[in-house]
């Protein structure tokens, strides 16, 4: 392989490393968990996702291979895998989402409804702190 050739792909390699990484959420941002103890998924959290996720992540459409309706698809997560670590709401990318962590990531994106309150978020925070049962 010649230096040029060798800097091409060096260079092809960088940018795609680059195009693929995740901006890292600023964790500091995060609403605190909410104090509710005995949280569920169907009596407190399904609600929640239902007003605000169930349109593009519900029975009829799971965009990123994401269904949020029942608590068996919101634990097995999407194309990208689980997005809820049960005991570890600050380290879920749920919550990242939720809480509009990552600029162009958030959820539900912009003009897709309503943006999730802090106690909304500390809510589903507190649940997954709580095992997400």
């Amino acid at each position: 392989m010649n230096h040029r050739t060798l800097v091409s792909f060096l260079l092809a390699g960088a940018l795609s490393i680059t195009l693929v990484s995740r901006a890292e959420p600023d964790l500091s941002k995060l609403p605190p968990p909410s104090d509710k103890k005995s949280l569920t998924f169907e009596k407190d959290i399904k609600p929640i996702f239902e007003k605000s996720c169930f349109k593009c992540h519900g029975a009829e459409k799971q965009k990123g291979k994401l269904r949020l309706d029942s608590l068996d698809a919101t634990l097995k997560g999407g194309e990208n895998g689980p997005n809820v670590k049960a005991g570890d709401s600050k380290n879920s990318t749920l919550v990242h989402s939720i809480a509009r962590l990552v600029e162009d990531e958030g959820m539900p994106p912009e003009g897709k409804g309503d943006p999730y309150t802090k106690e909304q978020v500390g809510l589903v925070r507190a649940w997954i702190d709580q095992g997400a049962k």
